[in-house]
């Protein structure tokens, strides 16, 4: 029987970080992945393919509604090659799994593809073309999450739909209805909306992006309007029933009426939820919460000595991102080492078009903990950059401490900002000021200049270009 220092049960991006960092650090290390590709949801059936896609449709959106204005002229008809687009990203998500492979040979770590459970928690039983068992000193659980659904509604894979099936149409909907104004819903109705779908949204609360500063929903909402999506709010979803090709949605409104919705497809993009079946937590007396979710102390480990778990399948924002800072903390916290992690500046990201971009406190949170803040904003329009690209919609909006002006939040709407997030964070993580930002020199013209103006906006009003 094989044995090893640590063993990491899933390959998404929590995971395979995380053999690779316990592999750097000298330990003998196994990672169990149960489907044949390594990487997990996040670059399977998630991050990169639904980038990949977005990324599709934007060159063909702005084929056909502001080449022309660029003074490229388009003779005869653009159309949408759906089929390609699929194989591209097919393409793009092999390559990048294929990347995972080599990292995982460059290390040295075993690689096992089967489902993983505990026999004990030093014994784990690998179930794939045939049962395998090994022994392992430690056990990180990086099992991730699955879509979740609602009372009510049965995901048949054909015309009621997840995030799954989203990425591998065979034909651009006539009308998308998407359940759920978060994240991955707009992502993909935005993926379809450019290739010509009518897309309507039904949500549950008042806004969109819900967890986000509440200014962002706003103007993503305003934007995505322009773009063709309809919204319908405080809206409670009842059932979703298919005939032949057509979905029927049953919602109660705010008045507790019933409203039908009718489309081709029904995406239910409500959210995620822990996935442990088949782990064979029982087995060693481990607990989940009234989520799902496996419970951790501090450290990251769970309530057995040994066993740590980290990403979506622990509490905290289910982002790749914050799954890689936890992998890296857990090989460290193994190693003897003192790591940290802080969780108040991991970024969250719409990849919509404008991109949307939050890290910190939201305006929201402020108000509700009575912290005296000051706010600055600066608006995407008023930058060359942006008017140069014909990317004028969105604004930055940074939150800071009214005594001491270290920034508190930062949030934006706009190109780009996906990327343009990061600066706030480096500045958040050495907790610098408003007018510290405001006086670095900002390179002209870039978007980036949307942070400086809005660090001097926060500071005594002193924005120079608005």
């Amino acid at each position: 029987m094989a044995k090893y220092d640590v063993t990491v049960i899933g390959s998404g991006p929590g995971g395979y970080v995380a053999a690779i960092r316990c592999a750097q650090l000298g330990f003998k290390t196994a990672i169990i992945e149960k489907y044949n590709t390594l990487g997990g949801t996040c670059l399977n059936v998630g991050c990169i393919p639904s980038k990949a896609l977005l990324d599709s449709s934007e060159h063909f959106h702005n084929a056909t509604h502001t080449f022309a204005t660029h003074g490229v002229d388009i003779i005869g008809e653009v159309q949408v090659n759906l089929k390609q687009m699929i194989e591209r990203k097919n393409g793009v998500v092999k390559q990048t799994c294929d990347g995972i492979d080599f990292l995982m040979k460059k290390n040295k770590i075993d690689v096992y593809h089967g489902l993983g459970s505990f026999k004990t928690k030093n014994t784990i039983t690998i179930q794939g073309e045939k049962q395998t068992e090994i022994e392992t000193d430690k056990v990180i659980i990086a099992t991730g999450s699955k879509p979740s659904t609602l009372p009510g509604i049965v995901i048949d894979k054909q015309r009621i739909i997840t995030s799954t099936e989203a990425l591998n149409m065979t034909e651009v909907p006539k009308h998308l209805v998407i359940i759920g104004g978060g994240v991955i819903g707009l992502e993909l109705g935005s993926v379809y909306a450019r290739l010509g779908a009518k897309v309507s949204v039904i949500e549950y609360t008042a806004s969109i992006i819900p967890t986000m500063d509440g200014a962002l929903g706003k103007e993503l909402q305003r934007v995505l309007r322009k773009q063709g999506f309809d919204f319908y709010f405080n809206h409670k979803v009842k059932t979703a029933t298919t005939q032949h090709n057509e979905v029927t949605i049953s919602a109660e409104n705010e008045k507790g009426e019933l409203v039908e919705f009718k489309g081709d497809y029904c995406l239910v993009s409500v959210g995620r939820k822990a996935y442990t079946e088949g782990l064979g937590l029982k087995n060693i007396g481990l607990k989940t919460d009234e989520r799902g979710r496996i419970e951790t102390d501090g450290h990251l480990e769970t309530s057995i000595k040994g066993i740590y778990a980290i990403g979506d399948v622990v509490k905290g924002a289910m982002l790749a991102h914050k799954a890689e800072e936890e992998g890296v903390f857990v090989a460290e916290t193994i190693a003897g080492q003192k790591p940290h992690i802080n969780y108040n500046l991991i970024p969250g990201v719409v990849y919509t078009w404008p991109e949307v971009a939050g890290v910190g406190q939201t305006e929201e949170e402020l108000k509700k903990a009575g912290k005296k803040y000051k706010m600055g904003s600066f608006p995407m329009r008023a930058l060359g950059r942006a008017r140069a690209s014909m990317d004028i919609d969105g604004l930055v909006k940074v939150l800071a401490d009214a005594e001491t002006d270290e920034i508190l939040g930062v949030h934006m709407i706009g190109p780009r900002v996906a990327d343009l997030i990061a600066e706030a964070v480096v500045a958040m993580e050495f907790r610098a000021s408003a007018e510290d930002v405001s006086r670095m020199s900002h390179a002209h013209p870039t978007y980036t200049e949307a942070m400086k103006e809005a660090c001097l906006a926060a500071t005594a009003n002193r924005a120079l270009h608005v």
